[in-house]
């Protein structure tokens, strides 16, 4: 009798038996078994029962007898370095998926730091010092080499040159006839301080972040209606509106070679004056007027008057002071009651002030009747009460009452405003003229993302004109593609997918009840959670680059961490969006 060597393996038996209660129950034994042969024929011999063991302990002992080598992962394998990638790799993805990349220049050191920049902008916003060790503590780092501020200052200068280029590209592919049917361009007016004594456009001006005591430089943005900036000039920080305004709506019409543009700012922008400069370029306008030009259409029985609004709440007039202009008056119930309840309060604080001051005189700490003068006329100043109140001052009194006419005559015109257009009704009719009026609030939008919600522009550091002007254009493109990428990543985000459009242009725009859901519950449609924007750029920067070595050797390898759900569902959305778009 010969017998072979026995060769053990693991045996999985499964068998299906019908039980007592007469329900098909499939039984399953896991065996350790030896086979051999003997006499020509196999035999197999049972060594144990192993149906009791874990699942990985079965699957572990059949390698193992399979003559693979089994050892401790953590021992074999180490990661030496992980760093942060995902929301890295989803701004490039967006930047790729648009061109943008290529149209920030040919392919070069310098255009490869401006991209850096770029990412850094969106994920984490810093000084150039800062970024430079954001790039260390990301996947940046490793891809760019070594990276000084010299050479960041260096991409700078070389944004900088090439920021025509740039803004010609955008201006064509955003505001030509077949991307900007409506032909109309957005155009407002916003400041940031500056820190530092040499900036040679720093200037103390009018500042739109109430930063008072500080010198400023102003930068006046054009969008589209939907809120994509497109250009941007960078000015003295005591430049006026108007001249800003006009200035760039000349440098609009040389980008894109329109003749027949329709710009939109706002009452403070497009001025009487800027109006006759306009008719020079043969650009057309929306705005609207003034508090004091409305209340001169509605006294002595002039074309404004209450009882246009008795069946809708717009109506066209028109004045011989404005020939060949459409006036639009449009009244709105909601910012009527806004107006009323903030004015009240004002006068009641203002009030208030009077009274402090009043206590002062009657102590005798004031007792020159032109000291109070000054104080009392900087308190109703301060917001624009004095037309309200009738004082009586003297060396040792302070006395007043409110002007029930002057309160009635500015409570007359609450949640009225008129916009003024030079574009004609065939063109543009009245419904359609205020909605191009307020989209001026997507320009807002950008000014929001730029200062305080995405970017974080402010506080300048610069101290070189061109550099300062670079800067604010970095910030500009990275704005453009936050829009982009907030478009893309609407349905992870809070964001309204399917906001509303009132049938009346005049009244308020309100939530979706899907957006509003959104919001209460804090989860999507399919139950995962919902983020905001910057919450979901933290979690694609979950998402890490890993640097792996085997025990034992020195070489090592790069592996990416597989995606969650939802930064898959980002990255195909990031994709589909920057398709769609460039079609």
């Amino acid at each position: 009798m010969t017998k072979a060597a026995p060769a053990m393996h693991v045996a999985v038996n499964t068998s299906r038996r019908t039980n007592k209660s007469g329900v098909e129950v499939e039984y399953r034994s896991v065996l350790l078994r030896r086979s051999f042969r003997e006499d020509g024929k196999v035999k197999h011999e049972t060594l144990a029962n192993l149906s009791a063991l874990p699942a990985p302990a079965i699957d572990t002992l059949k390698a193992s007898l399979a003559g693979k080598t089994m050892v401790e992962a953590g021992v074999a394998l180490q990661i030496t370095r992980s760093l942060p990638h995902g929301h890295i790799e989803a701004v490039y993805a967006m930047a790729r998926g648009l061109g943008f990349e290529a149209m920030v220049g040919p392919a070069c050191r310098e255009r490869d730091l401006v991209m850096a920049l770029l990412a850094a902008r969106i994920c984490a916003p810093s000084s150039k010092l800062a970024t430079l060790s954001w790039f260390a503590d990301s996947t940046l780092g490793a891809d760019l080499g070594p990276v000084s501020t010299d050479d960041l200052y260096r991409a700078m200068d070389w944004l900088g040159t090439r920021q025509a280029q740039i803004e010609k590209a955008l201006v064509l592919t955003y505001l030509r006839p077949e991307a900007n049917p409506e032909k109309l361009a957005l155009f407002d007016l916003s400041s940031s301080w500056v820190t530092g004594t040499h900036n040679p456009l720093a200037a103390h001006g009018y500042s739109r972040d109430k930063k008072r005591g500080v010198e400023q430089i102003e930068y006046g943005m054009l969008a589209t209606r939907a809120g994509i900036p497109v250009t941007v000039r960078v000015l003295p920080g005591n430049t006026a509106d108007p001249t800003a305004f006009i200035a760039i709506a000349k440098e609009i019409q040389a980008l894109a070679g329109v003749e027949d543009m329709v710009m939109v700012g706002d009452r403070g922008m497009i001025t009487s004056a800027r109006i006759q400069d306009l008719k020079n370029t043969a650009l057309g306008w929306v705005s609207a007027l003034r508090n004091t030009a409305i209340q001169a259409l509605a006294e002595d029985q002039g074309p404004l008057q209450m009882s246009l609004f008795d069946q809708q709440n717009l109506a066209e007039i028109s004045h011989p002071d404005y020939p060949g202009e459409r006036l639009i008056a449009c009244y709105n119930p909601a910012l009527a009651s806004l107006r009323k309840h903030k004015r009240e309060e004002l006068l009641d604080v203002t009030e208030e002030r009077l009274k402090t001051i009043q206590k002062a005189v009657t102590a005798g700490r004031l007792k020159d009747a032109g000291k109070t003068g000054l104080r009392v006329g900087k308190t109703l100043g301060k917001n624009n009460m004095a037309k309200h109140f009738t004082l009586t001052i003297t060396d040792t009194t302070l006395a007043w009452e409110r002007n029930p006419e002057t309160i009635a005559r500015e409570a007359d015109l609450d949640g009225i405003y008129v916009i003024r257009t030079s574009v004609n009704e065939d063109t543009m009719g009245a419904a359609e003229t205020v909605r191009v009026y307020k989209s001026l609030a997507n320009v807002e939008k950008i000014f929001k993302t730029l200062k305080s919600r995405d970017l974080h522009i402010r506080p300048i550091y610069h101290h070189t004109e061109e550099r300062t002007r670079a800067h604010v254009f970095l910030c500009m493109l990275a704005g453009h593609l936050t829009w982009h990428l907030r478009q893309a990543l609407t349905p992870l985000t809070f964001t309204d997918e399917d906001r509303p459009v009132p049938e009346e242009p005049v009244a308020s725009v309100h939530r979706s009840t899907a957006a509003a859901r959104k919001a209460s519950t804090r989860t999507l449609d399919d139950g995962t959670p919902a983020r905001s924007y910057q919450a979901l750029l933290r979690h694609l920067g979950t998402r890490t680059r890993n640097t792996m070595k085997m025990t034992g050797t020195t070489g090592t390898f790069e592996l990416l961490a597989a995606p969650t759900e939802t930064q898959h569902q980002a990255l195909n959305l990031i994709h589909d969006h920057a398709t769609n778009h460039r079609k």
